[in-house]
């Protein structure tokens, strides 16, 4: 068949991924998920010691005021969206990649590196350092995404 007639029955069985690979995947997009649904508290934590907030309410409540361009908050900020911008990407792409049936090994040194990147990142990010790690998470998403594209084309 030419490659346009090909079509992929999306059934139970469709995806014949291992367990290892799978719970390769479980683990890491755990770890990211936790991460991203942590990333407020840096925000609430910014908010409350430089006693800015977004709404009259906190504001009174916290005897501080509204203000929506502290730099500290705003960093806070960017860390949490810069990581929703990757990390959701990831776990698709991610998905996809372990139903290509890659080896363990490479699909763990494809989670891992791209993990670590993200901390790494996020440290960074925070600390008003250069900003490198994101590069190999970048090319850990290219490398998933060209071999899901030539494995499912």
């Amino acid at each position: 068949k030419q490659w346009y007639q090909r079509r992929v029955a999306i059934t139970p069985g469709a995806l014949n991924i291992s367990s290892e690979l799978f719970n390769l995947y479980g683990f890491y997009a755990s770890i990211l998920l936790l991460k991203l649904s942590t990333n407020f508290i840096l925000t609430v934590r910014a908010r409350i010691t430089q006693k800015v907030f977004p709404n009259e309410e906190d504001a009174k409540k916290y005897k501080g005021k509204v203000d929506f361009n502290n730099d500290d908050v705003e960093r806070t900020r960017r860390i949490h969206l810069n990581d929703m911008e990757n990390i959701i990407p990831f776990l698709f792409l991610a998905f996809l990649y372990i139903g290509t049936n890659p080896g363990s090994t490479c699909a763990k040194y494809h989670f891992l590196v791209f993990t670590l990147c993200r901390f790494v990142h996020t440290v960074c990010y925070y600390f008003s350092l250069p900003r490198i790690a994101f590069i190999p998470a970048v090319l850990v998403n290219v490398s998933m995404a060209i071999q899901c594209i030539i494995y499912f084309m």
